[in-house]
């Protein structure tokens, strides 16, 4: 079972590699970044499944940070770190995509349980496996779309692409995140791999006009659903 991937951006270097052992240790496998620079170029380059931010970060704070990386994944669970408390400086915090927030001090064992709540949560909203494409109804759990008419066999990749696009209806779909969260690489091929299939889904969805996958240039592809509601 693959590992649960964090980027813990926290410009105390001594309670970062402090947190990073205590997650690695607790089964994550904890990335540490020392400002909010690095910390997007280390979330651009790779696939996480949660963010711990400090707020009071150098070169880019830790607000404009989540609001950064919210924009490339709307739905990446993010935990800030500071030594703030004030009310307003929590509501900016929420502001600006926080799922879960945290005063320093804290203990290790909150800070874990808050993880693994927010985790859950996370992946509770990612469980839906049967989507509504007009006449279609798509399965990913079984890799079937299925019509009146015919039964589709999908590839894994076929259908693990589908149910992201799925997921993300009449929303841009970046191209980095479909690569990270299928492939686990953005490298060419795996780009070049994933063309392949989108190509593949839309003649598969070809005589269903009310669904449409269009490339949005130089960002990724968006599932244009004309009924416009979100898939069922």
């Amino acid at each position: 079972m693959n590992k649960e991937r964090i980027l813990l951006v926290e410009d105390d270097i001594n309670l970062g590699s402090l947190l990073r052992e205590y997650l690695n240790a607790k089964g994550f496998e904890c990335t540490l970044e020392p400002d909010g620079e690095k910390g997007f170029r280390a979330f651009k380059r790779d696939y996480y499944d949660l963010c711990l931010l400090d707020i009071m970060l150098p070169v880019k704070d830790g607000y404009t940070l989540a609001r950064e990386i919210r924009i490339l994944n709307p739905e990446i669970p993010i935990i800030f770190l500071t030594a703030k408390s004030m009310n307003k400086d929590v509501l900016e915090g929420f502001h600006a995509g926080a799922d879960d927030y945290m005063t320093k001090p804290f203990s290790m064992e909150e800070l874990l349980l808050r993880i693994e709540a927010v985790l859950r949560r996370s992946s509770k909203a990612n469980q839906q496996e049967v989507f509504v494409l007009g006449k279609y109804l798509f399965d990913s759990n079984k890799q079937l779309l299925t019509s009146p008419d015919q039964t589709v066999n999908l590839t894994t990749k076929e259908s693990e692409l589908l149910k992201i696009l799925c997921q993300h209806p009449n929303q841009i779909l970046e191209r980095n995140l479909a690569l990270k969260s299928i492939w686990k690489d953005d490298n060419y091929f795996n780009a070049r791999s994933m063309d392949v299939y989108i190509t593949k889904i839309r003649k598969h969805l070809a005589d269903e006009p009310q669904i449409q996958i269009i490339n949005i240039h130089g960002k990724g592809y968006k599932l244009i659903r004309g009924d416009g509601s979100n898939p069922a």
